[in-house]
């Protein structure tokens, strides 16, 4: 499929937050494609009272790309960071692509290398994430023998998402400042939550390193993804 064919994506999110972030990524970097939302935002709640991924959590990731494939939906990128498992058999279950929100940002820091600092606004998305790079970290290794060692750090910033939330964005951005600066040298940052993005450009000006956001990071893959005719 070409990139340049304005395919239709869909966008499925587990909190409102995420909507503008990931907008504005296609926006700046593939305006051509046709992009939709679905919502479901008790997923997060939800998550939080089970403690883990249920089946029937799960079960509702499948749903809700059904739906969008369905729908017409020739590519779908999730939002929500913490149900990884959950958006892998959703993909296993569909014939078009469908990406996972933090893996194309994992894959960029994975090639940096070095020490990794992640923040994350999120609780329950923190040890899901960390699993994740994990066993991509052990991918990409397994594959290239000229894979950059690396280093991550997975920092929870309290008190962020609650604010963003409530309407109060400079709190939210002041805190993730404060806790990159306090968290020590690093060599590359990564914003764990779509939700965060907003803040790349400031943290990237004050810390002199890298920063990676979700949303840039996975509208590239997906494009080259889809253009390239690959799951």
């Amino acid at each position: 499929m070409s990139a340049s064919a304005s395919p239709r994506i869909a966008l499925i999110h587990a909190t409102a937050a995420a909507v503008d972030p990931i907008h504005q990524a296609f926006a700046a970097g593939w305006p051509g494609a046709r992009c939709s939302n679905l919502l479901d935002d008790s997923l997060s709640s939800d998550l939080s009272a089970a403690g883990e991924i249920t089946p029937a959590l799960t079960q509702r990731f499948v749903a809700l790309a059904r739906y969008a494939r369905g729908a017409g939906a020739q590519g779908i990128l999730f939002t929500c960071s913490a149900f990884g498992p959950a958006i892998e058999a959703a993909a296993q279950a569909l014939d078009v692509p469908v990406h996972k929100p933090n893996e194309a940002m994992f894959l960029e820091a994975l090639a940096h290398g070095g020490r990794l600092l992640m923040l994350t606004t999120f609780a329950p998305a923190a040890a899901p994430m960390v699993a994740e790079f994990e066993a991509l970290r052990a991918r990409v290794h397994a594959h290239s023998a000229e894979a950059h060692a690396c280093t991550l750090r997975c920092v929870q910033v309290d008190g962020a998402l609650p604010a963003l939330l409530g309407g109060d964005v400079a709190t939210h951005d002041r805190l993730l400042i404060e806790a990159a600066h306090a968290a020590g040298a690093a060599d590359a940052v990564l914003l764990a939550q779509f939700s965060m993005a907003r803040v790349a450009p400031v943290l990237t000006e004050r810390l002199k390193v890298p920063v990676l956001s979700s949303p840039a990071c996975a509208v590239r893959r997906l494009q080259d993804a889809m253009a390239c005719g690959v799951r």
